[in-house]
């Protein structure tokens, strides 16, 4: 069940109470995570919902928060793409062939930490079960799509753990359409980006609370069962509660970061005021 997305613009209104920004808005004429042309959350709640709406997003992202919007020579090309087709005797699907079009050599999008492979990279795994298009940034992940929904335009994804009893090894749920784990990949790669922008803090029952009271949570589908993870957005800063082990920021600006941190009080690990 995709949480919030049923009423964008109630929810723009509550993103507005919680964070105070009124009167902001009437100075600057945005709201908090809206800059000009894009509302970040109302973005997300309609990129959510179907792959039209998560490549819209992302454009958006990549033009007002990750600092360059996406040009033409963002994308592989449809030759790169046909030879990874050729190469693996499969097809791809619809969704996956659009990601690498629209944005997939922008690795400031999306290999800051873990690593979208490229289309000569592409592989099925040694099981024949799932064609693999990332891996976690020490190899103890991999994220595929089976290869009996190849035929899907936008299929479900799913995760393998490394493990030391490779016997116990199995493709396991993550997210139900590979252009929602698009989206979540921009997310999450954004917070591994340049440290002035990003930041780390190690929370304590306090800064949960304030993190909760101070943010309104956005709307991302849940994650697995075992995965309790929550995203936010605060003044111009997305936050990533990583089940109450880790809060992950990233702000539009270092003053918005800075903002965060004086907000949420703790040892953040790039604070170097």
């Amino acid at each position: 069940m995709i949480k919030g997305t049923q009423n964008i613009a109630g929810f723009q209104e509550h993103l507005v109470g919680v964070l105070g920004c009124e009167e902001a808005d009437e100075r600057h004429g945005y709201r908090a995570g809206m800059t000009q042309g894009f509302d970040l959350a109302a973005s997300l709640a309609r990129g959510v919902e179907d792959r039209s709406g998560a490549w819209t997003f992302i454009q958006g992202f990549a033009a007002h928060w990750a600092g360059a919007a996406l040009g033409r020579d963002d994308g592989w090309t449809e030759a790169d793409l046909d030879a990874a087709e050729e190469r693996l005797g499969l097809r791809l699907p619809t969704a996956l062939r659009e990601a690498y079009l629209l944005f997939g050599r922008r690795r400031d999008l999306t290999s800051n930490h873990d690593v979208l492979l490229g289309p000569a990279e592409l592989y099925v795994d040694d099981a024949k079960e799932a064609l693999v298009f990332r891996h976690e940034n020490q190899g103890a992940a991999s994220w595929g799509v089976l290869l009996n929904s190849l035929q899907d335009d936008d299929p479900a994804v799913l995760i393998r753990l490394d493990l030391a009893d490779k016997s116990a090894e199995r493709w396991e749920d993550w997210l139900e359409r590979l252009s929602l784990c698009f989206v979540e990949i921009i997310l999450s790669e954004s917070l591994q980006a340049d440290e002035e922008l990003c930041d780390f803090l190690d929370p304590d029952d306090d800064s949960l609370e304030l993190l909760e009271t101070n943010s309104v949570p956005l709307p991302f589908p849940a994650y697995p069962v075992g995965e309790e993870t929550r995203w936010f957005l605060g003044q111009d800063v997305l936050l990533r509660d990583d089940d109450g082990a880790a809060i992950l920021a990233r702000g539009r600006t270092a003053e918005d970061l800075n903002r965060v941190r004086d907000l949420l009080p703790g040892d953040w690990l790039n604070d170097y005021r």
